[in-house]
């Protein structure tokens, strides 16, 4: 998803980024009101076992022998409940590790090439080249993103080849790297998703995977198609579902965008602005619910939360793919499309909040709803401090005003912002794998430490928003991982990004 057009996503919100000392000392006091009440209650069951004497624990045995078949039955009972709660509940996924397709520099495209590009084209007026430049002078973007090679051909030759070659080039470049980091065997992988909205082909994506690996022949292949940029998390969503049901098993999640087929090459304004956002890169994703994968796994899946949209005809048409006036196909955005984004994301965070904010937080939100719906006061919702559940947060970078506005309502600072302007300033919004770049940067930093919590959200068509938890299980060490997309340039970010003016992008 992207857009340059602002406007409210969260009713409340406020400039403050950091909790007051009174808020941490209520934070603390509801966290561990269950260790203050039970603290008096376990003094005094210490105190009276202290004064039990021989004859209370003979009283004692003479009883519990008495009664043998009714301390035989609840035994067997608790052995059976704990047994059926062991089978039912949910095998844990485990994220062995990921990989970020990291193209040639034959692919840098700076906002010269571009032009110059778009210039050659031949098909764009003068007053939208002039648009386009406007756009990506305000983008976010920095000088270093990447195109595939039949945009930056002279001419460009964007046909079914080349799309498949550039398929081939971030796919298989993404897995090389996530197979060599975790040792897996292609051979071993269960569960194949990849995700790509707008190129597939035939055979698809995920069938090209498995010949070129030689996959075994009952891999569970899927291939989603037309699912925005938050598929790469619904990919991660439906892998959790399938290894509740395949055991000991790995899944394979590749998230990518095919440009060479999808850049639009017409003069309508609401589709040059993805040509302006859009880059090449993808990234591979290796899970696992083998007990054994828990040692040496980076993260596991705590949450998924899905929310869609689609039923309500504005947002099923704010992101659309379809024929300008001269026949030519792009994906038009709606000047709707920011104000479906917010409705989506309260949507989302309203099922999330309960899964993963501290008591604390749930009572005053509670507290806020009451006041409003039960006694009619005019008081401002309370917006859940999310800082209180997350150490990290990775948030599509779709675009600037996207992260501006997300920003602003739910209270972040830019230290927490800083992966995903840095990922969109580096790599440009790269759809569905934007969260992994994100993600690469806050280890490549050193920030991600054992017990962290990190949150991935994400905006697509249909209108889509979905968010996926992640809880490290160990420190992450950046000086062992040199297939981090970053590793050899992390010492020079972050950079400044000056802050400008969106430019809106009209219907027409």
């Amino acid at each position: 998803m992207s857009s340059q057009e602002t406007t409210t996503v969260v009713a409340g919100g406020g400039a403050g980024h950091q909790p007051t000392k009174m808020k941490m000392l209520y934070h603390h006091a509801v966290s561990n009101a269950l260790y203050l009440v039970l603290a008096p209650v376990a003094a005094a069951v210490a105190l009276r076992a202290s004064r039990l004497t021989a004859a209370d624990l003979a009283a004692a045995r003479e009883y519990l022998l008495a009664n043998l078949p009714l301390a035989f039955a609840l035994l067997g009972a608790a052995v059976v409940l704990a047994t059926v709660y062991l089978m039912r509940r949910p095998r844990p996924v485990y994220l062995l590790d990921f990989a970020c397709f990291k193209p040639g520099d034959e692919h840098v495209v700076t906002r010269e090439t571009f032009m110059k590009q778009s210039a050659k084209a031949g098909v764009f007026t003068d007053d939208n080249l002039a648009f386009q430049r406007k756009i990506l002078e305000r983008s976010g973007l920095g000088q270093g993103t990447y195109f595939p090679a039949a945009v930056l051909n002279s001419p460009p030759n964007p046909c079914m080849a080349e799309a498949r070659r550039e398929a081939e080039q971030v796919m298989f470049g993404a897995i090389d790297g996530v197979l060599a980091k975790t040792g897996v065997r292609a051979k071993d992988i269960g569960i194949v998703i990849v995700n790509c909205s707008l190129f597939n082909p035939t055979p698809s994506l995920s069938a090209m995977i498995v010949n070129h690996y030689k996959l075994r022949g009952n891999v569970a292949s899927y291939n989603l198609g037309g699912m925005g940029c938050s598929a790469g998390l619904i990919s991660i969503d439906l892998a959790k579902q399938l290894l509740q049901v395949h055991r000991n098993s790995y899944a394979l999640v590749v998230s990518m965008e095919n440009i060479t087929l999808n850049w639009y090459w017409g003069n309508n304004r609401s589709m040059l602005v993805s040509n302006c956002l859009f880059r090449m890169g993808g990234a591979a994703i290796l899970l696992s619910n083998r007990g054994g994968d828990r040692r040496g796994a980076k993260y596991q899946l705590q949450h998924t939360v899905r929310t869609h949209h689609g039923a309500d005809d504005r947002a099923f048409r704010c992101v659309y793919q379809e024929e300008d006036e001269s026949s030519r196909v792009g994906v038009a955005l709606s000047k709707d499309l920011m104000a479906v984004a917010g409705e989506a994301l309260r949507t989302n965070i309203t099922t999330l909040g309960p899964l993963v904010l501290p008591m604390s937080e749930q009572i005053l939100f509670l507290a806020s709803l009451v006041a409003r719906k039960v006694f009619g006061l005019d008081v401002k919702p309370y917006i859940p401090d999310f800082k209180m559940a997350f150490e990290h947060f990775c948030i599509h970078a779709g675009g600037r005003a996207v992260l501006d506005t997300i920003e602003k309502n739910l209270r972040l600072s830019g230290h927490h912002m800083e992966p995903s302007r840095m990922t969109l300033y580096r790599w440009g919004n790269t759809s569905s794998s934007s969260l992994w770049y994100e993600l690469s940067y806050a280890e490549a930093k050193g920030r991600v430490r054992r017990g962290h919590r990190a949150w991935q959200i994400a905006f697509g068509s249909g209108f889509k928003c979905n968010s996926a938890v992640w809880k490290a299980l160990r420190t992450i060490d950046p000086a062992a991982d040199e297939r981090n997309p970053w590793a050899q340039e992390i010492h020079s970010f972050p950079v400044e990004v000056p802050k400008v003016e969106s430019v809106v992008a009209p219907s027409s």
